[in-house]
Parts: structure tokens; C-alpha cells; sequence
């Protein structure tokens, strides 16, 4: 049993979504309108993302020899809704009050072969934990983890276009809400909102569920089949 899932993005006519150019074509915060209006409590970023515009600048460098911290969880709060990261080998460094921060308690996801030095600073911080699969992060047993231990039913996954590939590309996603803005991007080289799927990968069909327009930014929302 897991979370039903939603992919809610924000995104330019080509399908770009860096953060800086998407502020630029939504001036009217209809992206965090429509967040609401989803119903979920509890939001997923992937590392780059958080890297971005939450973590502090440089990476956590241990004092010890590395330990793999193998399958582990660890709940600092219990909590309505979750801000999840994802963090795969556990290098991002955080204030001491990250629920202050994100308005919600932070709860990270890592693979086994995060440090247990990393865990414990973690721990010190008061930030939930979750870790899984040893080559990377297992992301439906995750996922699982989040719905039996941390009550999240309803996740609304917000980026980046990695992290919304590999959920796509593991059937992990029930529902697609891409909001287009007034502009295009087309700067060679930017994320799009679903980037990393493996070449030899067929598209995967959607079932058209609602269309709105709002102060000219368009907002669909699709069932994954």
C-alpha cells in the first residue's frame, strides 16, 4: 500500500521548469492555489531542487570512516502533512529548524549506503528519515513506508524532472497536473518536467481528466493508465 500520487508541476509551453524562468510566467501564484486545491498534505523534491532553494551551501563531510546505514527509519514528529526530500547518498546540510523553514516537518529519503554518521546528524537536526535499497533508493518501498508509518495518503510530487522520471518510469505516479505558463523557455540544456527515462522506454499514456484556464495559465490534469 502506498500514497496515491500527484505530479504537480509548473512549466512553459515547451515543457521547461527551471524554477527561475517558471516565477517569471506564473506572477499570480495560481501553481500554489492549485497545490491546495489537490488536497495534499504532504510534498516530495528531489535533491536538486532542495540543493536550490533550501539546503545550505556545501556538502556534509564526515569526521569517520563510512559506515552504510543499511534499512533504517527513524520518525523525529508526528505530523499532518511531510515536506520529503530525497537525498540518495545523504550530502545536504540543513538549518537547525527546518520544519520553520518548510512550514512542515522535513522527512528524508536515502539509499542504504547513506552514512550512519550522516543518519545521526539528521537525527540531531529533528529530521525524519527513511532508508532504502542498496544500488539507490527503492522508491516504492519508500513510498510504502510513507503510507504505513507516516500516514501519508495523499503526496504531491513537485519536482524536478528527475525525480518525476523515475516515479513515472516505475508506475509510482496515479495523476499528472502540469499547469503551462505564459511563456517559452527554449534554452538548450534546461530540465523538463519528466527527464531520465531510459531511451528503449515507450510513453506512458494518460486518460485526459479536467482542463481549466486561469488569468491565462492553462492547468490539465491527467489520469496515468
Amino acid at each position: 500500500m502506498r500514497p496515491y500520487v500527484i505530479c504537480h508541476m509548473m512549466a512553459s509551453l515547451d515543457g521547461r521548469i527551471d524554477c527561475a524562468m517558471t516565477e517569471q510566467i506564473d506572477d499570480t501564484n495560481r501553481y500554489y492555489e492549485a497545490l491546495a486545491q489537490l488536497d495534499c498534505p504532504s510534498t516530495l523534491e528531489g535533491k536538486t531542487t532542495l540543493a536550490m532553494h533550501y539546503a545550505q551551501d556545501g556538502v556534509f563531510q564526515p569526521q569517520k570512516a563510512h559506515e552504510d546505514a543499511g534499512q533504517q527509519m527513524y520518525r523525529a514528529t508526528e505530523a499532518k502533512g511531510y515536506a520529503i526530500g530525497v537525498d540518495t547518498c545523504g550530502t545536504l546540510l540543513w538549518d537547525d529548524d527546518t520544519t520553520e523553514l518548510f512550514g512542515r516537518p522535513l522527512l528524508m529519503i536515502l539509499s542504504e549506503q547513506a552514512s550512519q554518521e550522516y543518519l545521526d546528524y539528521l537525527k540531531k537536526k529533528h529530521i525524519s528519515y527513511i532508508t532504502t535499497g542498496r544500488d539507490g533508493i527503492d522508491l516504492a518501498s519508500a513510498l510504502e513506508t510513507l503510507r504505513t508509518v507516516f500516514s501519508v495518503e495523499r503526496l504531491a510530487v513537485v519536482g524536478g524532472g528527475h525525480i518525476n522520471g523515475s516515479l513515472l518510469d516505475q508506475g509510482l505516479i496515479d495523476e499528472v497536473s502540469m499547469m503551462y505558463g505564459y511563456g517559452i523557455d527554449g534554452r538548450e540544456g534546461m530540465a523538463a518536467a519528466f527527464d531520465g527515462r531510459p531511451m528503449e522506454r515507450k510513453p506512458v499514456r494518460l486518460a485526459f481528466k479536467s482542463v481549466e484556464e486561469q488569468d491565462g495559465i492553462v492547468w490539465m490534469r491527467y489520469q496515468v493508465k
